[in-house]
């Protein structure tokens, strides 16, 4: 009966990409499996229930003799080619767009202050800390807003978090806001082609911060600051600020400011051809 329960199991696998993909689906490390493979060992009752729900089959079927099994599956081909479930596609999906997203990315590595027009404060414009970093052969994005602080109280950070990908000469920044988790922001920047990092433009759509929550499109600059920084000191620089501030490069205001020529019929990005 092993022999026939093993034999029925790696026609099972067959239909999969490998073994060692059923192995990590069911979360069953990979010598353990091999002994289920190799006849020597019959699951346990949980296990080999987990087995069938996963290849789609009964127990008492994965059991019969391996000739009979086999006709049954050539019939039935749909119940045993399981389809993947919808969080494997979308992680086989992201895993591809992780690894055809990264060429390019190196050089992008560091901190940044991001300005654009606020969506919830008219006539101001805001001051972000970005951050770019690699982590386990992934792009990893992070935004941090710096709240303006009442009278007498500390300042308080929202935090976006995301990935980043570099897909035909566009940097793509997608990240979500990890308090309350109410919101998605995509930014989409030109790539810089001088030798020396210095300034990003694009575009960034988000949600209004207000009651009204209100889709918002809006001109962004990203300031490259370099590989490392004191955050804290960075952060306090963070948060409101008016357009005529002192220190302000008047080019990042002309940069992202929100108009639209005449002859324009869509809302479009527009290249930082300053310093």
């Amino acid at each position: 009966m092993n022999e026939d329960f093993a034999q029925n199991l790696r026609l099972l696998c067959s239909y999969h990409k490998s073994i060692a993909e059923v192995c990590r689906r069911l979360e069953i490390n990979r010598p353990q499996f091999n002994r289920y493979l190799s006849g020597r060992f019959k699951p346990s009752a949980n296990t080999l229930r987990r087995l069938c729900d996963f290849f789609g089959v009964e127990v008492h079927e994965i059991m019969l003799p391996h000739d009979q099994f086999q006709r049954l599956v050539q019939v039935r081909p749909s119940s045993t080619a399981k389809p993947a479930s919808s969080g494997d596609i979308i992680s086989e999906h992201v895993d591809h767009l992780c690894h055809s997203g990264s060429n390019g990315l190196d050089r992008y590595l560091g901190y940044y202050f991001e300005y654009y027009l606020s969506m919830s404060t008219p006539g101001k414009l805001i001051r972000t800390l970005i951050s770019i970093e690699k982590r386990d052969g992934r792009y990893l994005f992070q935004r941090t807003e710096r709240m303006q602080p009442e009278q007498g109280q500390p300042a308080c950070h929202n935090r976006y978090q995301g990935a980043a990908f570099m897909l035909s000469d566009r940097l793509f920044l997608v990240d979500y806001e990890t308090l309350n988790r109410h919101e998605l922001t995509q930014t989409i920047l030109f790539p810089s082609f001088r030798n020396r990092l210095t300034r990003l433009t694009g575009l960034r759509i988000g949600v209004s911060d207000n009651s009204e929550r209100m889709p918002c499109c809006t001109r962004v600059l990203y300031e490259y600051l370099g590989t490392s920084v004191r955050v804290r000191k960075a952060l306090a620089m963070c948060g409101l600020i008016e357009p005529d501030s002192e220190g302000l490069d008047p080019a990042i205001l002309t940069a992202v400011r929100n108009d639209m020529t005449e002859d324009e019929i869509h809302f479009r990005a527009r290249h930082h051809r300053g310093r």
